[in-house]
This record gives C-alpha cells, sequence and structure tokens, in this order.
C-alpha cells in the first residue's frame, strides 16, 4: 500500500548475466523510481576500464578461459554453491564479468601488444629499422635521407613490437596512456552528465535542463572538452612534415599541453609561439574561459530563486483552492509547501555547485590511475619476465629454467592474475561509483528497492524473531 505522495520502490528485470551488474549499481545506491538505470552502460564500460589497467593478451586469456570454465560448468558448481568456499563462490557469482573482463583485455593487450610482456608480430615485422648513417631508427620506408623519420605506413594494428625495446619505449607508453586516461574520462563524465538531462527531461524538470545540465555541460567542455581536443588535435598533426623538417617555423615543435592549459588561467589572451597549435587559439581560449566563469553563477543563483517563485506560486494556488472549498485541508501537498526554507535550498545549491566544479577537476584527475594501474602491470610483467623467465632461459641450466618457470608462473597467478586483477577491479568501480553515477544516479537518496511480498520470508523471518533469546 502506498500513500498518495510516497514515491513507489524500484526493480529491474536481471537474468544471470545482468544481475552481477545491476549487483555493482545498487551497491552504490537503489535508483528513484523511474529513473535512468546506469546498469546497461555498465555493462560495457565496467570491463573495458578494467581492461585498460589490465591490458595483456596471456593474463586476459588466463581469466577468460577461468570465467569460460565457471559458465560451462554453472548448473554443477550452483547445486554446490554452498559448499564453496569464499573465493571460488565469489568468482561463480561474478563469473560473466570475469568473462567480460578477460575478453576485454585480451583487446587492449593486443592494442599494447603484450603477451605476458613479450611483443608479437602478429600484423607483420616492426616497421622501424636503424640506418647505417643515424643512431636513431628510422621508419623502413623512410630512411633514404638518413633523416631518422618515423615510418610512413605504421604498425596496422596496436602498438609497433619494437617500442618494447626502445630506450625511450616507457616515455611513449606513459605519454599515450596518460593521454588515454584523459580521454576516456571526461568521455564517460560527459556521458553521465547527459544522462542527467535524460531524468531531468522524463521528470519535466525544465529548471535543472536549463540551470544545472546547461552549465555543466559548458564548464566541463570548455576546460576539460578542449583539454580532449588539444589532445586529439596533437595526435593527428605530423610534426615530422616536409614544411616543417625543411624550413621550421611556429607549430612545428609539439607543445606541451599542460602548459598550454595553465597559460590559458594565468595568462588570457597572451599565448606564446611555442604553444600555439592552430590559428585563433588565443581568441577561443579566452571565449572557453570566459564560459566557464559565466556557468559557474549560472549554476549557482538561478534554481533557488525559480524555486522559491514556484512554491509561492503553487501556495498561493493551494490557498485559493482551499477558500474555494471552504475548508481547511491539511495533506502531504499542503505540508511540502509549507516545508520550503528557501535559505537551505540555496545552501544545498552552492554545495552542490561547489562539488560540481571542484569534482570537475579532481574527478578529472583521478582517471589517470587507469595510466598508474596499466603502467604497473605492465612493468611488472616485465621484471618478471626478464628476472625470471629470460634470465633462467639464458643460464641454458634445465634446473635453473625450471625453477625461473615455476616462480614466473605462480608470481604471474598470485600477483598479477590475483592481486593486481583485484586492485583493478576495485578502481574501476570507484569510478563507476563516484565519477560517473554520481553525475545523475540517486542523486536525493530517495530509492528503494522493491520487495514482493512473500509468505516463505515471512515465515523464516518470525522464526529468526522467536528463536532470538530474549533479555
Amino acid at each position: 500500500h502506498l500513500a498518495a505522495h510516497e514515491i513507489p520502490p524500484s526493480s529491474f528485470k536481471v537474468n544471470k548475466f545482468t544481475s552481477v551488474f545491476q549487483s555493482i549499481v545498487e551497491s552504490y545506491g537503489i535508483a528513484q523510481y523511474q529513473e535512468v538505470n546506469p546498469a546497461p552502460f555498465t555493462l560495457i564500460t565496467f570491463p573495458f576500464l578494467f581492461a585498460v589497467m589490465f591490458g595483456d593478451i596471456g593474463h586476459g586469456a588466463l581469466m577468460a578461459a577461468f570465467a569460460t570454465y565457471l559458465i560451462v560448468n554453472e548448473k554443477k558448481l550452483g547445486d554446490r554453491r554452498p559448499q564453496l568456499n569464499e573465493f571460488i563462490g565469489t568468482c561463480f557469482d561474478g563469473r560473466y564479468i570475469i568473462l567480460l573482463m578477460g575478453c576485454f583485455s585480451v583487446f587492449t593487450g593486443l592494442i599494447y601488444n603484450d603477451f605476458f610482456a613479450f611483443p608479437l608480430e602478429l600484423f607483420g615485422p616492426s616497421r622501424w629499422t636503424f640506418a647505417a648513417n643515424s643512431r636513431f631508427a628510422c621508419g623502413i620506408d623512410n630512411c633514404a635521407d638518413g633523416s631518422a623519420g618515423p615510418p610512413l605506413a605504421p604498425y596496422p594494428v596496436g602498438f609497433d613490437p619494437i617500442w618494447k625495446h626502445s630506450q625511450n619505449g616507457l616515455v611513449y607508453f606513459n605519454s599515450y596512456k596518460m593521454k588515454l586516461s584523459i580521454v576516456l574520462g571526461v568521455t564517460q563524465m560527459m556521458g553521465g552528465i547527459c544522462l542527467s538531462y535524460v531524468n531531468a527531461r522524463f521528470f519535466k524538470e525544465s529548471i535543472d535542463v536549463w540551470y544545472v545540465f546547461v552549465p555543466q555541460v559548458l564548464f566541463m567542455m570548455s576546460i576539460f572538452g578542449y583539454l580532449v581536443f588539444l589532445i586529439l588535435l596533437k595526435w593527428m598533426t605530423n610534426y615530422n612534415s616536409e614544411g616543417c623538417l625543411q624550413y621550421g617555423g611556429v607549430g612545428c615543435d609539439p607543445p606541451d599541453i599542460k602548459a598550454i592549459l595553465i597559460n590559458m588561467f594565468m595568462s588570457p589572451g597572451k599565448l606564446p609561439p611555442r604553444l600555439q597549435m592552430y590559428n585563433g587559439q588565443a581568441t577561443v581560449q579566452v571565449v572557453l574561459l570566459l564560459i566557464a566563469l559565466v556557468s559557474v553563477p549560472w549554476m549557482l543563483f538561478p534554481k533557488p530563486f525559480l524555486l522559491q517563485a514556484r512554491h509561492n506560486a503553487s501556495k498561493r494556488g493551494y490557498k485559493q483552492l482551499e477558500q474555494d472549498r471552504g475548508a481547511n485541508v491539511d495533506d502531504s501537498e499542503g505540508s511540502i509547501h509549507a516545508n520550503f526554507d528557501f535559505g537551505d535550498t540555496m545552501v544545498h545549491q552552492m554545495i552542490h555547485t561547489i562539488e560540481f566544479v571542484l569534482g570537475a577537476v579532481s574527478n578529472t584527475a583521478s582517471y589517470l590511475r587507469l595510466w598508474a594501474l596499466s603502467l604497473a602491470h605492465a612493468q611488472l610483467s616485465d621484471v618478471f619476465m626478464e628476472k625470471l623467465l629470460v634470465a633462467s632461459w639464458r643460464t641454458g641450466n634445465v634446473f635453473l629454467i625450471a625453477i625461473g618457470f615455476s616462480m614466473w608462473f605462480g608470481l604471474t597467478l598470485g600477483v598479477l592474475m590475483g592481486m593486481e586483477s583485484l586492485s583493478a577491479f576495485l578502481h574501476a568501480l570507484r569510478l563507476h561509483w563516484v565519477e560517473f553515477q554520481n553525475k545523475f544516479y540517486n542523486l536525493h537518496g530517495s530509492g528503494r528497492k522493491f520487495e514482493p511480498f512473500d509468505f516463505a520470508l515471512i515465515q523464516q523471518n518470525e522464526q529468526e524473531v522467536q528463536s532470538t533469546p530474549q533479555k
């Protein structure tokens, strides 16, 4: 039974494949009735962000194989679920998400070109070579004049295998993964903000559309969307073009994107030539900075005043209705109008605005954990491979090779497949809860889960109460 003003509970149809993703979402909070459910998006984004931190073809294949075993034997293991130990039972409950995490890790490992830290030549040999007249490597199709230029036709899929053995390989991977983390983070956060628009439009909250969603989009896109634009522009710009190599000039040296963003705030309208990436850049950055500054008071002030105006209008209409009826009506609607407090609303909106502005910075920086954990995973794999497998193989001693392989296999399972996978899982969980879902999901904390009427459950609860010793 529900009162007229009471919000109904929420219920989503799930199956054995989607139930684990719905559980992950609801561990953060229960959706308000008819609110957007993040689980369908989490179905893809969660294993993908995990795989960004855990990218390795071999490790992903082991994880997918383990999940496949649990799925193939799910009927037998399901019958014995109460007897399974805690680790196997937890893995069995999450077998489908483990399968997806393994498959996505194989994909990202293919991009990173990592197979247990060994580079593979799946799509042909390296596109780089060493020329006799240069101490730098050059592209196999770009070495004629000894200029050490990059390959004109790069490696078709993923990273070139030669980067694993190059002296500046770590710098190259760091640069790519750090920028990729920012691009993925801003994209996912913008997706969360867009879902807040879906909620506001469905509930016909035009105030939330124009004075929450719009300024949030403008603020994010004017700063961090612009940052993503600079990253993509830098990736697509050929700083080894013939014009730059022959004549040099402005825009031929790759600029530091961090310096561009700092200069945008510290010296608006002034742009050193070394930081210029396109024509009119200084003017564009001033406009974007103004948009970001305007969006903060836009987000802060209008909504409380508009809510007060709406409250006053509805209160006047309620009193008129009361006079027409000639009776004193005291229901939930009247109490809702009477309990409106402009001061509390203003403080709440101020907190929400400050949280969003500061959170836009901290949440974007939080996605750098994708870069950090991916780097840690790759470096641990390299250390285990070089110090155990390769070092023991070079001895030529069968006994030492067996010991080295055993230690490498044990550490791979225990550290990389166990501890590292759990760490990546928890970090992906945090990114979805804090950086993604808090933009649109369970903002009012009023959601509650639907619990069907069940005689067996009632009887079980009564038995538990009766069995509890009375004090």
